[in-house]
């Protein structure tokens, strides 16, 4: 079994309120919770009643959830607790500034999560040399088994002499199972997710494993008012 949750901050730091920004004529959040409804149950973890009623009106599930969080994976946390699922259960956290998102890449992400003891399974595609410098496009290298070795913001692995190619951007989409989840939570922050800004590195910083999906995925996230213009240009 697994549920899909999307969290919902209103107050992004980057471009405020962006979870409402106009897709195609819905508010982003919900732009993105439909691209993943055929999958499975999809809930939003909400920090306002704006975004819960806003849910609800459209037919999806709302969970009220603390302002306080810090990252949306402990949001996630509480929406989880709070819909009592068992620890077993695999829960996909989608971004919701993620409104193309494909299906497929998040069946993916769910597949090899069934088979993995990874604390978390995420995904990965090739992008090309224009984009790699792009401190909003998280950037990650693998090892052997397709796990993540690290993920920054900077460019890696730094190409000494010329001519790699090999790149990989990291999307936006975790999956765990309850117990996992709530192992993550309560590991102390870590150093490295500061400097960054990437919470998954917290799972790395503390000897956890990150299994990787490589998929192809046209979608990216919506940090910025120049992202969101840049992909309602491309996705028309």
């Amino acid at each position: 079994m697994q549920v899909i949750i999307i969290p919902a901050r209103l107050a992004s730091t980057r471009f405020p309120g962006k979870i409402l920004a106009n897709i195609h004529g819905l508010p982003m959040v919900i732009a993105t919770a439909k691209r993943v409804q055929n999958l499975d149950d999809v809930a939003i973890a909400a920090d306002t009643e704006e975004v819960v009623k806003l849910a609800s009106d459209y037919g999806f599930k709302a969970i009220l959830t603390s302002q306080d969080h810090q990252s949306g994976t402990d949001r996630i946390n509480e929406a989880a607790s709070k819909l009592n699922l068992s620890e077993n259960e695999i829960i996909v956290n989608v971004q919701a500034d993620e409104p193309f998102i494909e299906e497929a890449v998040v069946k993916s992400v769910i597949e090899r999560a069934k088979r993995t003891d990874a604390m978390i399974t995420s995904a990965c595609k090739k992008i090309d040399l224009l984009h790699v410098k792009d401190p909003n496009l998280v950037k990650v290298i693998l090892d052997t088994n397709k796990n993540a070795i690290y993920f920054s913001r900077s460019v890696i692995p730094y190409d000494r002499e010329g001519g790699f190619e090999g790149y990989f951007g990291h999307i936006g989409l975790y999956a765990f199972r309850k117990k996992a989840l709530e192992t993550f939570c309560t590991l102390p922050y870590a150093p490295l997710e500061h400097i960054e800004k990437l919470e998954q590195l917290r799972a790395i910083y503390h000897g956890y494993t990150i299994a990787m999906v490589e998929v192809e995925s046209q979608s990216f996230g919506i940090d910025t008012k120049e992202d969101l213009e840049r992909a309602l240009h491309f996705f028309k």
